[in-house]
C-alpha cells in the first residue's frame, strides 16, 4: 500500500498543473525482450558479487508494462512490421516500411509532429536507413530498398539523423545513381562524421550525423558492438548528447527517436555478452534523456520499448543455477573473435596450441574459466574440422560466424547458464516503460499498434488542460 501511495504522488507531481508535453523521447530496443533486460541488471549485480539486479535506468521509469509484438502477417514480426507499427499504431505485412497490407501509405508520428512545427531527430546505432529508422520517415513495400527509402530520408526534411551512415549510399544496381551523402548535402543537411565535429556545427540547419569511415563509397552497417567499439566512432549516448541541444535551440517542441539497434545484432548471433553490452549502451544513452527530463519534468515524456525479441534469450539452461559473471571474460563479439579465427586460418593450418591461445585471450578459456575434458574435446573436434576444410560458417542474420568463434560463444553462453532457442525473432511480448506527462497511459498490458496513438493522445490531453501559474 505504501508503495502504491508513493508511485500514485509520483504521477500526481509528474502530472503538475503546468503539464504540457514539449519534449518526447521515444526509445526502442531492437530485439530487446525482458529477458535481455534482466541479463543486464543480473549480470551487473554478479559482477558487484551479489545475487539480483542493478537497476538499468529504463526499469526504474515511473510506470511499466509489456506489448505483443505480432505482425498483420505473422505471428513473429520482422523490424520493418514492428518498426511500423511502432511509428504509425498500424499493422502491416512483415517486409513492408509504413506501408499497409494494402498498399497504402501511412503517415508517421514523426511526420505527423513535423507537419505541427516540432523539430524531429531519428537516430540508431545502426545505418540511419535501416528498418525501425526507416519506418518513421520512409514508406516502401520492400525495406531492402535501401537506396529509395535513403532518398525519402533526405526528402523527409527532419532536422536531425544519428548513426551509421547509408547502407547503399551509391545505390545497389545503379552505377550512375547520385550518392545519398552528396544529394544529403544539395538538400542542406550538414553531413559530420565524429562528435567533436558535430560540436563545431551545431548552429548548422539541418545535421546528419555518422561515423569517420562512412565516407559514401562503401557499405555502412553499424557503429560497432560497444565492447568492439573503435574509440573514433561517436556511441549512442554521445548521439543523443549532440541531438538535444541541436534540437533544443531550434525548436520549442521536439521529438526524438533512439533505436539500440545492435542488440539485435547480437541476438541474431546469440551472444550474450554483446547483447548485454549493447542493452547498457542504449541505457546510458536514456540516462542523457532522463536528466533533461528532471530538468522539465512537466514537459517531457519519456517511452523505453522494444520492436520484438531476438534469440528468444533465457535466463538458465539446466540445473537451478546462473553464472552470468563468467561473461566477463569474453573480450569482444562473436564478430571479433569470428575474424580472429578466419585470418588464423588464412594463410597457413595453425596448430592446436595456436587456435587454443585464440579461445583463451578472447573468452578466458583454461585460464579463467574452466573446461571440461568433454568441452576440450568438442573444440578439438571443430579445429579437427576446421584444419581438414570440413567447416562452415554459422550463418546469422547480419554476419557468418567462423565456426570455431561461434562455438567458443557458445560454450561461454552455455557454462553461464545462458540459453537461446533461435537466432531469430520471437512471438515474445516486450516491455514498455514510461516516465512524465501521461506515462499513466503505459501501465498494464498494451500491443505495439497503441505505442505511438498513445504517445499523441498524451500530448493532445496535455495540451487541452488550461495552464495555471504556480504560486
Amino acid at each position: 500500500m505504501k508503495r502504491t501511495l508513493i508511485l500514485l504522488l509520483g504521477l500526481v507531481l509528474t502530472l503538475g498543473l503546468n503539464a504540457k508535453i514539449k519534449y518526447v523521447f521515444y526509445f526502442i530496443g531492437d530485439g530487446m525482450g525482458t529477458n535481455q533486460v534482466l541479463a543486464a541488471e543480473m549480470y551487473r549485480a554478479e559482477l558487484q558479487g551479489g545475487i539480483g539486479r542493478v537497476p538499468t535506468c529504463m526499469s526504474q521509469l515511473a510506470v511499466s508494462g509489456q506489448i505483443s509484438t505480432y505482425s498483420a502477417s505473422n505471428g513473429i514480426t520482422d523490424s520493418s512490421a514492428a518498426g511500423t507499427c511502432l511509428a504509425t499504431g498500424r499493422k502491416t505485412n512483415n517486409g513492408m516500411l509504413s506501408i499497409g497490407p494494402k498498399g497504402d501509405t501511412i503517415t508517421t508520428i514523426a511526420e505527423t509532429l513535423k507537419q505541427q512545427g516540432w523539430g524531429i531527430g531519428i537516430m540508431t546505432s545502426v545505418a540511419i536507413d535501416h528498418a525501425t529508422p526507416g519506418a518513421f520517415y520512409g514508406h516502401d513495400e520492400n525495406r531492402s530498398h535501401y537506396y529509395e527509402i535513403g532518398q525519402q530520408l533526405i526528402r523527409s526534411g527532419f532536422d536531425f539523423f544519428g548513426g551509421a551512415g547509408f547502407h547503399y549510399p551509391q545505390g545497389k544496381h545503379d552505377d550512375k545513381a547520385e550518392n545519398l551523402y552528396d544529394l544529403a548535402e544539395h538538400a542542406g543537411y550538414t553531413i559530420v562524421r565524429s562528435y567533436d565535429e558535430a560540436q563545431r556545427h551545431m548552429r548548422a540547419d539541418r545535421m546528419i550525423m555518422v561515423q569517420p569511415g562512412d565516407t559514401g563509397m562503401v557499405h555502412s552497417d553499424c557503429i560497432g558492438y560497444a565492447m568492439d567499439r573503435h574509440t573514433e566512432n561517436a556511441t549512442l549516448k554521445q548521439i543523443v548528447s549532440t541531438a538535444i541541444p541541436f534540437l533544443e535551440r531550434k525548436y520549442d517542441r521536439f521529438f526524438m527517436m533512439v533505436e539500440g539497434g545492435m542488440i539485435d545484432y547480437a541476438c541474431h548471433g546469440d551472444d550474450g555478452r554483446a547483447a548485454i553490452d549493447e542493452v547498457w549502451a542504449m541505457d546510458e544513452a536514456l540516462e542523457v534523456a532522463y536528466r533533461f527530463y528532471l530538468r522539465h519534468p512537466d514537459e517531457t515524456l519519456i517511452v523505453v520499448t522494444a520492436d520484438h525479441e531476438t534469440g528468444g534469450m533465457a535466463l538458465g539452461n539446466s540445473d537451478y543455477t546462473l553464472n552470468l559473471q563468467l561473461l566477463q571474460y569474453q573480450q569482444c563479439s562473436a564478430w571479433v573473435l569470428s575474424d580472429r579465427f578466419t585470418a588464423l586460418f588464412k594463410d597457413a593450418t595453425p596448430t592446436w596450441e595456436q587456435a587454443k591461445q585464440v579461445w583463451q585471450e578472447s573468452l578466458g578459456f583454461w585460464d579463467q574459466v574452466e573446461m571440461t575434458a568433454d568441452e576440450e574435446a568438442e573444440l578439438r573436434a571443430a579445429y579437427d574440422q576446421a584444419v581438414r576444410h570440413e567447416s562452415t560458417d554459422e550463418k546469422t542474420m547480419y554476419k557468418d560466424i567462423n565456426r570455431l568463434g561461434d562455438l567458443g560463444i557458445a560454450i561461454l553462453n552455455r557454462k553461464a547458464k545462458v540459453g537461446w532457442t533461435s537466432r531469430a525473432h520471437t512471438a515474445h511480448a516486450v516491455p514498455v516503460f514510461a516516465s512524465g506527462v501521461g506515462a499513466e497511459l503505459f501501465t498494464g498490458w498494451h500491443d505495439n499498434s497503441q505505442v505511438a496513438p498513445l504517445i499523441l493522445q498524451a500530448i493532445r490531453q496535455a495540451d487541452a488542460k488550461p495552464r495555471k501559474s504556480r504560486r
